[in-house]
């Protein structure tokens, strides 16, 4: 007789929920993004969600890269910012755990002072 080695089961790992944005932090990422498809600026965008990042891209026409992304990273919360605004070529614009504060750096500037 040979004894039949038993069969090994292999479950897969708890899943871990991908990484969002919340109501609150879409409003806000939102509410800008509306502001420049008004003006005409900003046409498009993607959201994705992964394991380790929730990224917002921002397209001017969407076959093109984006214009800028707005990460989510909790693992780097505690080294610079849970929130980060990127442009082409990877650029952090700006950094920091407040949404609001990140999202200022897309702002537009006056180009002329006035008096």
């Amino acid at each position: 007789m040979s004894a039949e080695t038993p069969e090994i089961l292999h479950f897969p790992a708890k899943s871990q929920k991908p990484i969002v944005f919340d109501r609150q932090e879409l409003g806000l990422i939102m509410g800008l993004y509306g502001r420049f498809v008004a003006s005409g600026e900003w046409r498009d965008y993607a959201i994705s969600f992964g394991k380790e990042t929730a990224r917002f891209d921002i397209h001017r026409h969407t076959s093109e890269q984006p214009l800028y992304s707005v990460i989510k990273n909790p693992s780097l919360r505690d080294k610079g910012g849970l929130f980060q605004v990127t442009a082409p070529g990877g650029l952090i614009m700006r950094r920091g755990n407040e949404l609001g504060q990140v999202l200022k750096v897309l702002e537009k500037k006056p180009k002329f002072a006035t008096v």
